[in-house]
């Protein structure tokens, strides 16, 4: 008797973010272009699966975008495995695959592999300074998750 074959189960998909991040970019629109991001934030605000016009009306309030333009973003954010899409009822859904913080986390791990890869010593340091200089307290937050982590690694 031969062995039933199953469909083997599906990772589930990490945003494909791009390789560049835009230094003169705020927030999201670094990893993401400008209308990307809009598009995005507006779909983590609804906070359900929304149509194309449900989005569209929101980010034509900011962003003078016709609605051909919103569905191109939004099927962009798809292909990116951002966004999920789905029929119901004849219409086409877009929701996000990750809530905002666990987006955020992914996109700021990603920053921080490539910029790592200039030099560890320096981007250690350039943070601390940049912290120091914006957020003290972000700068005692750092330093509270290295000692987590030192001790979660059995290092002191």
């Amino acid at each position: 008797m031969a062995a039933s074959k199953k469909p083997a189960a599906r990772a589930a998909a990490t945003p494909k973010l791009q390789d560049t991040v835009r230094l003169s970019a705020d927030g999201l629109a670094k990893v993401l272009g400008d209308l990307e991001a809009r598009v995005l934030r507006v779909v983590w605000a609804l906070g359900r699966p929304a149509t194309a016009r449900d989005v569209h009306a929101r980010v034509v309030r900011a962003h003078q975008v016709s609605p051909l333009t919103t569905i191109t973003v939004l099927n962009r954010l798809v292909a990116k495995h951002v966004l999920t899409r789905t029929r119901t009822d004849d219409r086409l859904h877009y929701a996000a695959r990750l809530d905002e913080r666990a987006f955020m986390t992914h996109a700021s791990r990603r920053v921080m592999e490539g910029i790592v890869s200039l030099g560890p010593d320096a981007v250690a340091a350039s943070l601390v300074d940049v912290l120091a200089e914006r957020d003290p307290r972000q700068l005692e937050e750092l330093a509270r998750l290295v000692r987590r982590k030192l001790r979660e690694r059995g290092e002191r």
